[in-house]
């Protein structure tokens, strides 16, 4: 019995590939850009409302704590249908690469708020007491002290966030989101096509490897002042 081994056509699909990349550097960018800012804003406020923080508030606090204990520990794959009407809302359509991104968008979110969180509780209280008693106001506190003060540790925390959110960027061709997740699937998996697959994943894993290797740098440099 003869048996057929496929190779890889990367004429044919060369261009779904380079397409492919980029698709998943712009969901990628994008949901850092969305999910690291709004992710920041909230985790500053979790612990700036918690008690004894600088805007404590326990009503506030509680709800927040709430919301991000509700979202965080939705599976990627169950929070695209979950928030589907809200997706259908915000962009218009719960298909294609836009609808992944604001899926994504919203799971980093809750994601680095939680880690911004976890990294400020860290800070010495001493310090931020000391600023209080100078009668700088909260906003300059958080300005000028908080986020310097954990800034190294917020790096490191923004490239595991970084690294999850390539992870659910390949799963964002359960939406038509496209991206390397979508190539391998489509192209390699389907195909059974392990060349397409390889090559998929070893872009990732380059991908993942850049990332890390900045933010550990970067961390290291900003932590050694």
């Amino acid at each position: 019995m003869n048996e057929t081994i496929l190779a890889a056509n990367w004429d044919r699909i060369g261009d779904s590939f380079v397409t492919a990349i980029i698709d998943t550097l712009y969901m990628v960018s994008i949901t850092m850009v969305a999910g690291g800012i709004f992710g920041l804003i909230l985790g500053i406020l979790l612990y700036t409302t918690r008690s004894g923080g600088i805007l404590q508030s326990k009503p506030v606090y509680w709800l927040l704590n709430v919301l991000v204990n509700f979202v965080r520990p939705i599976p990627f794959i169950i929070l695209i249908a979950f928030i589907g009407p809200l997706t259908k809302l915000a962009i218009g359509s719960t298909i294609g690469i836009d609808a992944a991104t604001f899926v994504m968008s919203v799971a980093a979110t809750f994601g680095v708020a939680r880690i911004v969180e976890q990294n400020l509780v860290a800070i010495d209280p001493g310090v931020i007491e000391a600023a209080r008693a100078m009668g700088a106001s909260p906003w300059r506190i958080i300005r000028t002290v908080i986020i310097p003060e954990a800034l190294g540790p917020l790096i490191l925390g923004f490239t595991f966030i970084f690294i999850a959110v390539v992870d659910m960027s390949a799963m964002a061709g359960y939406i038509g989101g496209g991206g390397l997740g979508d190539f391998a699937i489509q192209y390699g998996y389907r195909s059974f096509d392990t060349e397409v697959t390889l090559a998929a994943t070893a872009v990732i894993i380059v991908i993942v490897q850049i990332a890390q290797l900045l933010g550990n740098t970067l961390s290291k440099k900003i932590m050694r002042r």
